[in-house]
């Protein structure tokens, strides 16, 4: 089956009619009707039978559907990758970020890269784990940026930086000269706990449970910085990663690397058919460098 009658097909198939058909395709119902008949005589056998007046999938066609659905969501995939690329022009850089990242570090990065590179256009899509994987081999964006990736076929990780989970408190809370606090200090305070999903949530949650220890959970929350917003309210404590810990807007809130440490990696994600720019390369060194002081 050629290209465009696989598109009939499916269109046929999953609308009904050949008139929903031909609306789907912007075309003429004669002509979905011409290719249809093509493809049914190349193959030697009826896609559909009319019954009481309307198109009825043969059993072959039934069969032969889902190979055309798998290689139709390729074509639409193709569809997206060329219309993307078209939009990577030179000088910008598309980057996709969770959360964490967007909200302070990459607003810092970006800021202190244009003092030097004023004429590079920068694009940020704030995204979970699973949407940054999508957005890099749809080709919509250039580089992710995330905590323990998990591996995707078609993408490349590289490792920048490592950091620790932080345990952060209301300013009023004082764990005496600690440098750093167990899990077990937190016990007695109020705690906001974070979603174990994601590749961050799932490496914090089982350093809990193994902890043993009973924390008086009060607030379940899925996002790290509105776990910080409620400690900077008084609410509790938290534990979050550096990122998060060390943004704006913690002047009321205290911070502890956790006893004992727990690390991730931070990594950069790429997608292995699309080589980088030499501008994205530059601004990840850029980024090395700027999370070098960030994560202190």
């Amino acid at each position: 089956m050629r290209l465009r009658q696989i598109e009939v097909f499916h269109a046929i198939y999953t609308s009904g009619s050949m008139t929903n058909a031909a609306k789907i395709l912007n075309v003429s119902q004669p002509s979905v009707s011409k290719v249809l008949a093509h493809a049914e005589q190349q193959l030697g056998y009826a896609l559909f039978d009319r019954v009481k007046g309307k198109l009825v999938a043969t059993p072959e066609a039934d069969r032969l559907f889902g190979l055309v659905a798998n290689v139709f969501e390729h074509v639409e995939q193709l569809r997206h990758v060329a219309a993307n690329l078209r939009a990577s022009d030179v000088g910008k850089v598309r980057i996709a970020a969770t959360p964490a990242f967007g909200v302070d570090f990459l607003p810092t990065a970006i800021s202190s890269y244009l003092d030097d590179h004023a004429d590079t256009v920068f694009e940020i899509e704030t995204l979970h784990h699973d949407e940054i994987a999508d957005a890099l081999l749809e080709s919509r964006v250039d580089i992710g940026l995330a905590f323990n990736p998990v591996p995707v076929p078609g993408l490349l990780t590289e490792a920048i930086a490592s950091g620790e989970f932080v345990a952060i408190t209301p300013k009023n809370i004082d764990f005496g000269d600690q440098a750093r606090v167990t899990v077990q200090s937190l016990a007695e305070l109020p705690f906001i706990s974070l979603s174990g999903r994601g590749p961050l949530g799932r490496l914090l949650s089982s350093h809990l449970e193994g902890c043993d220890v009973d924390l008086d959970t009060i607030v379940y929350t899925e996002t790290y910085h509105i776990a910080k917003a409620l400690v900077v309210k008084g609410v509790g404590a938290s534990i979050v990663d550096a990122f998060t810990a060390y943004s704006t807007a913690g002047e009321n809130i205290r911070s502890w690397p956790l006893d004992p440490p727990l690390r991730y990696s931070v990594e950069v994600v790429s997608a292995d058919s699309m080589p980088l720019s030499i501008l994205s390369r530059r601004f990840i060194d850029h980024l090395r460098i700027v999370m070098t002081g960030y994560l202190r």
